[in-house]
């Protein structure tokens, strides 16, 4: 799978850093670059790339300008390079892959681009089952409609009440009122808003037990419902915190900041 890329930088020395050190992952495939946003939006748009390398500070037409500008065609994946690290809770809402400080750092880059290698074959994935959803749907309708059955079969495994026994008492908690879970062990504190709970299990169990579209783990010992979070700010060393619709405020780490990424627009 070859990914085809456009490098967009007003700094002539920036973009041929990059290349550079993009230069020993063999699947990206440089095939432009732009020293500023309005050629940016114009390749993009022709070009069709799969990943745009953008800065943020340019003259005239911003990173973010650049954004809005191609949100007509189905965007490509977006990576902030940038000198100025305020800009990171904007990056994530414009749902960026990452958010790279200049100089780039190698571990950062690699990581990034094993990142990218999983968004593209995750939509691959997405488009080809469509297709063949499209596809049954005209041949073979009495399957089509089969296939949908099995993926609603998929969707409500997952559970809508937990029931958790705290105190000597047995609660049944609905999951869509869950905010947040929190590991301390073998038990996960799980946090409605107004109320808290002690429930005796091991943070993967209960990772299985909860839909991944809504449920997220954004720490080693947190999992957070997506639907809860009502703001994102930044914090120090590429870290952030989501704040929750109680008010409550969960750190994200480095290691899951692309969880952020995909949820907020």
């Amino acid at each position: 799978m070859t990914i085809r890329t456009i490098l967009v930088d007003d700094e002539k020395l920036a973009i041929q850093g990059l290349q550079l050190r993009l230069e020993p992952f063999e699947d990206v495939e440089i095939i432009d670059t732009c020293s500023n946003g309005r050629e940016a939006i114009r390749k993009i748009k022709t070009e069709k790339p799969d990943l745009v390398f953008l800065d943020i500070q340019m003259p005239g037409f911003d990173g973010f300008s650049v954004v809005k500008g191609v949100m007509e065609i189905e965007p490509p994946l977006i990576v902030f390079v940038t000198a100025f690290q305020e800009h990171a809770i904007r990056a994530f809402e414009a749902n960026a892959v990452n958010y790279l400080m200049k100089p780039v750092d190698e571990d950062k880059l690699a990581d990034t681009i094993e990142r990218v290698r999983q968004r593209l074959a995750e939509k691959r994935s997405s488009e080809e089952a469509d297709k063949l959803k499209n596809v049954l749907a005209e041949v073979a309708p009495a399957a089509a409609e089969e296939f949908q059955e099995t993926e609603g079969e998929a969707t409500e495994r997952f559970e809508k009440l937990i029931n958790v026994k705290d105190r000597g008492q047995i609660f049944r908690v609905e999951v869509d009122s869950i905010e947040h879970i929190e590991a301390a062990g073998d038990y996960m504190c799980i946090y409605t808003g107004d109320n808290s709970l002690i429930l005796r299990e091991t943070m993967k169990d209960l990772e299985r037990r909860l839909d991944p579209r809504h449920f997220q783990r954004v720490h080693r010992s947190t999992i957070v419902n997506l639907n809860q979070v009502r703001q994102v700010k930044p914090h120090t060393n590429g870290e952030c915190f989501l704040v929750l619709d109680s008010g409550a405020e969960v750190k994200v780490s480095r290691s899951y900041r692309d969880v952020v990424a995909r949820f907020v627009h």
